[in-house]
């Protein structure tokens, strides 16, 4: 599982910006107690069984929960992060590696399941952890360490044939300081075989600070030199405020392709119209809603599941509000198949 993040090393060194993320970080939620009384609920009269101590550690900074409706045990956002007694629950079908993740791993870190693109899990870390999320239960504590363990990923990527594009992911790469995340770009940026450059985070949604000036200098240099694409996570209109407006637009003004994933779950955007918000919300950011991803069945998430009937039925009724570029592919992952499936025409 994802490991708690303690202190990071601020880059570039006093940078006032850079550190503001890390201190977020560092006073983030890490106590569900802190965080009930942060909100206004006492613990004694949630509608269902909460876990005080979780295996998959809570973990949200205060910037995302500032944004949770104080008092609301079902605010959409707080379900995302708050551990229930139900993850507990066994539920059939539902296993630890639900994609596939470790039979495509090539070598340490390095996943290689589609033909013209390999991931590199470059970070053990995240700002937040979603209960939902399809890697709480990866093992990343034999991820390489430090410089020379991830000679054998980048010899793959010198030599892999078809390969274009190099998408960074983990964990989330933005958890990275400025100093790490430039070696990594110069050298994904070196490879002349490879075209694009892709990061999967969710920090300019949870944690926006982290959009500070250096790494945008660092990715306007990485967009000069190969085509930058930065998808992001949003599930809920909710999620996005002010502040990640603006780190989004900042994003676009670095040169990045801007593109959302989100994941259809129950009782938080299993509704037409909030689905048609989140997308509206998202173009107005310049960010284009790309996938809607069926639930990724990981050990833990069964309560999140939504059927795949009520999916397509969702996907037909944003057609009648939203214009085709805000409807997202509604998409399932499955483990060793060579693409998403699509689950609507």
């Amino acid at each position: 599982m994802p490991l708690i993040p303690k202190a990071v090393d601020a880059t570039p060194q006093g940078h006032a910006d850079a550190v503001a993320w890390q201190k977020e970080m560092q006073e983030a939620f890490r106590n569900l107690g802190a965080l009930l009384r942060y909100l206004d609920l006492d613990p004694a009269l949630a509608p269902e069984g909460i876990l005080p101590d979780p295996a998959f550690p809570l973990l949200t900074p205060k910037s995302f929960a500032s944004r949770m409706a104080k008092g609301d045990w079902r605010d959409p956002l707080l379900l995302q992060i708050l551990p229930l007694a139900r993850e507990n629950a066994a539920a059939s079908g539902f296993r630890d590696d639900a994609v596939g993740d470790l039979a495509s791993q090539i070598v340490p870190g390095l996943l290689h399941k589609y033909a013209s693109r390999a991931l590199l899990m470059v970070s053990h870390q995240c700002a937040v952890h979603c209960r939902y999320c399809f890697r709480r239960e990866f093992p990343y504590g034999d991820l390489p360490r430090g410089q020379a363990g991830w000679d054998q990923a980048w010899s793959y990527l010198e030599t892999a044939e078809g390969l274009d594009e190099i998408v960074l992911s983990g964990g989330d790469p933005l958890f990275l300081d400025n100093r790490r995340l430039e070696r990594i770009l110069e050298k994904a940026a070196s490879l002349p075989h490879i075209h694009t450059i892709r990061f999967h985070t969710r920090l300019p949604i949870v944690l926006p600070s982290r959009i500070e000036p250096g790494l945008l200098s660092l990715l306007r240099k990485t967009a000069d030199r190969k085509t930058l694409v930065v998808v992001v996570h949003a599930n809920h209109g909710a999620e996005i405020g002010p502040e990640c407006a603006q780190a989004l637009k900042d994003l676009r003004e670095a040169g990045a392709l801007l593109l959302n994933q989100a994941v259809l779950l129950a009782g938080i955007n299993d509704d037409a119209d909030v689905l048609a918000d989140l997308s509206r919300t998202l173009v107005r950011c310049g960010v284009i809603p790309y996938y809607l991803h069926q639930l990724d069945r990981v050990t833990g998430t069964a309560h999140f599941e939504v059927d795949e009937a009520r999916g397509r039925g969702l996907i037909e009724a944003l057609r009648g509000k939203l214009p085709g570029y805000a409807i997202p592919r509604y998409v399932r992952e499955t483990a060793g198949e060579a693409y998403k499936t699509p689950l609507s025409a």
